[in-house]
């Protein structure tokens, strides 16, 4: 048990806490565990969803590439892909043990503690509102009295956030009532506590990995030596599909995926709750961007303008020197002009109908070979 409270007579005491550890989210499963498994079961749940849309062609119509494409213009066989995309997932989960056994215990219990800090800093910046108002001319303390009755607790931040009038129910150590935070204030503190705070870490977060994978991706097509020795395996899928995404190999798959994403839980001083989601939603996010589909109904194609289709024109041997960007947004592209510029679909239907005749022309040949 702590007990805090503010050393500044008018503001209000900040509650005491108690401390322990968050309860696993399966009762089961260790948070630890779960963290491992969690964004690779998510990898294949997706991954099988889009090879049954695929298997039995469900939606040909948003398909980016023909089967005949898939089945001629990939180089590498769907076992050699499995195989290495399991070894990676096996890699993700030993460092994804690393960074469990590194992280403190996910303590709660300290909540309304945090809350009332962010509350007692919102009451301190509104010392500030009678200067600035100032500025503009306005007396600040005449409107504040002139209002005290009819709008009391507007009155007090024009005062300066002085509310004499918010006493808690609960009394101080002394037996006298304490002061407490409006709740206009406590609903400030709680959104900046358990919204905008979280929701910054997640764009850190992203914004990390989204640098990260850019510049070393950009960076092995630049170089030939770690083109054709790490990053010429993922390229030889040319028609990318779901399980595909990692699809790498092992040292690129770690340096580019696996380090690249718990640096960026790291920098963004993420809870091991909040990496969770992280890495399922990166891992979701990747298997999406390779699927093959641009599905109007994904909402992952529609977020970001990095999506499958995106994506795909870097699968191409014409766009494979643009649209480095990934997993989430296209903002490294654009900045530094390697978007893909212009019109796709001669190139593509081109590659269509060359992959057809292909095919048409093995099974001529395979008959005539049979008679």
């Amino acid at each position: 048990m702590a007990t805090n409270m503010t050393s500044v007579t008018d503001l209000p005491p900040l509650p005491s806490y108690t401390l322990e550890v968050v309860p696993n989210l399966v009762s089961w499963l260790p948070d630890f565990y779960l963290s491992i498994l969690a964004p690779t079961i998510a990898y294949w749940i997706v991954s099988i969803f889009f090879h049954i849309i695929d298997t039995f062609d469900l939606f040909p119509q948003y398909r980016l590439h023909t089967p005949a494409e898939i089945a001629q213009r990939n180089k590498a066989t769907r076992f050699e892909v499995l195989r290495d995309v399991i070894f990676q997932q096996i890699i993700q989960g030993i460092m994804g043990g690393v960074f469990g056994y590194t992280d403190p215990p996910q303590m709660m219990g300290m909540e309304e503690y945090d809350v009332a800090v962010w509350a007692t800093r919102v009451r301190l910046a509104q010392r500030a509102v009678p200067a600035l108002l100032s500025i503009l001319g306005i007396n600040a303390a005449t409107v504040s009295k002139n209002m005290a009755v009819s709008h009391p607790l507007l009155a007090g931040a024009l005062a300066g956030g002085h509310y004499p009038f918010l006493m808690s129910d609960l009394a101080g150590p002394d037996g006298i009532p304490v002061l407490a935070f409006a709740t206009w204030e406590l609903l400030v503190a709680k959104a900046i506590y358990h919204i905008i705070i979280p929701a910054f870490q997640f764009f850190i977060a992203v914004s990390a990995l989204d640098t990260w994978q850019y510049f070393l991706h950009r960076w092995m097509h630049q170089n030939k030596w770690l083109y054709t020795t790490f990053h010429s395996r993922h390229h030889r899928l040319y028609v990318p599909y779901a399980y595909g995404a990692l699809y790498n190999h092992p040292f690129e798959g770690f340096l580019l995926d696996t380090l690249g994403a718990g640096l960026a839980y790291k920098i963004a001083l993420m809870t091991p709750r909040q990496g969770m989601v992280f890495w399922v939603m990166s891992s979701i996010k990747t298997v999406d961007d390779h699927c093959g589909y641009a599905l109007p109904w994904d909402p992952l194609q529609h977020i970001t303008s990095n999506n499958a289709a995106y994506h795909d024109i870097h699968h191409q041997s014409w766009g494979i020197k643009t649209n480095f960007a990934q997993p989430f947004f296209t903002i490294w592209d654009r900045l530094l002009g390697t978007m893909w510029q212009g019109d796709t679909s001669l190139k593509y239907e081109r590659s269509r109908v060359k992959a057809q005749e292909f095919l048409e022309a093995e099974a001529k040949k395979a008959s005539e070979k049979a008679q």
